[in-house]
């Protein structure tokens, strides 16, 4: 599966440049990761990488939605209607990921995990087969959410059964904060992490900002290239990475959740955040709710949620850009002539 985004010019930099790069992969969050670190002290470096990537998998084994975690362990007590203690760490994940639903008109919903279950995607492979119209329909007639949660200090208990939490659309961009924080601790001022297309910029290049590159949802390669400057964060949510296809019809993993069946109406949804402590939470869950809101309303909400840079491309491949966003995409092959800016 191809990422959301690519750092294409990584690479690039590494062969030009004069200070050296030191980069690790790894696959967490069911997805690749990517730590790039310029430093002139390659060990300082080294250090650095393993200290994000060993938070980045001590969170994915602590809060994974289908395999033994502290989060599984939660859904099981929410699913026998009891109390549960949990960690502060995850009370208070809980609470800011209400606090951005609401923003976001509860579009984006991590409490939708049963959801997510019944069409199959909570799975590292998943089978081509809809569920049937009756879960759904009854899935819909309770209406589970993470507003039913109630969070006690660290005793959580839920208002429905049926509420099971899926952190996927919103773990990836918590650690990318807490990965800027991690290098910033280990004296690391210019770096790139990238956790299945939500990038986050630390610093420069040897004084040249780092430039990624917005990957075309239907063809490879990437659709734009655009550059990042210090603490800028950069998500992108697409249908083209976790779907699966049933008599020529696309089902991705991006379910609207008024519907209960995932949004067909867009094929990619790019934000671009700036600088602050929150930047990379926000790319990774703003982006859902405006890839859901639809054609009509997604300026809307993007506003709402003070998004100012938003570049959607709809299910026919049209191209839709905010002023603030298009005055710094770059277009590969120049810019499309069916481009439409919003203001």
């Amino acid at each position: 599966m191809r990422p959301l985004l690519i750092l294409f010019l990584a690479f690039c930099l590494a062969a030009c440049g004069r200070t050296p790069l030191q980069e690790q992969q790894a696959y967490v969050f069911g997805t690749r990761v990517e730590v790039i670190v310029a430093s002139a002290e390659p060990e300082q470096g080294r250090r650095a990488i393993a200290a994000v990537l060993g938070e980045f998998d001590r969170m994915h084994r602590a809060y994974h939605a289908w395999q033994p975690s502290e989060l599984s362990e939660l859904n099981a007590a929410i699913a026998a209607g009891q109390p549960h203690e949990v960690s502060p760490e995850l009370a208070n994940l809980i609470r800011d990921a209400q606090q951005l639903s609401a923003q976001g008109d509860t579009l984006f919903d991590p409490g939708i995990g049963e959801l997510i279950r019944l069409w199959g995607f909570q799975a590292d492979e998943f089978k081509a087969e809809l569920p049937p119209p009756s879960a759904i329909a009854a899935w819909l007639a309770e209406r589970p959410s993470l507003a039913d949660i109630v969070v006690d200090g660290t005793t959580v208990h839920s208002r429905k059964r049926h509420v099971a939490l899926d952190f996927g659309g919103y773990l990836k961009g918590v650690a990318l904060d807490r990965a800027a924080a991690i290098l910033r601790q280990q004296g690391i001022q210019n770096a790139l992490i990238n956790i299945g297309g939500n990038v986050l910029a630390l610093g420069n290049r040897e004084g040249r900002a780092w430039r990624v590159g917005i990957q075309h949802p239907r063809q490879p390669g990437p659709l734009a290239t655009v550059e990042l400057h210090d603490g800028e964060a950069i998500g992108t949510s697409g249908d083209y990475q976790r779907f699966f296809e049933v008599d020529g019809q696309r089902y991705a993993h991006l379910l609207d959740p008024r519907r209960g069946y995932p949004a067909d109406h867009t094929q990619a949804v790019t934000v671009l955040l700036p600088a602050g402590p929150r930047a990379g939470t926000l790319s990774d869950a703003v982006s859902k709710p405006i890839f859901i809101a639809g054609p009509e309303h997604w300026p809307t909400l993007a506003e709402k949620m003070g998004i100012d840079q938003v570049l959607r491309v709809d299910a026919d491949g049209r191209l839709f850009v905010t002023e603030a966003l298009n005055r710094r995409l770059e277009f590969i092959g120049g810019r499309p002539a069916d481009l439409v800016v919003v203001p």
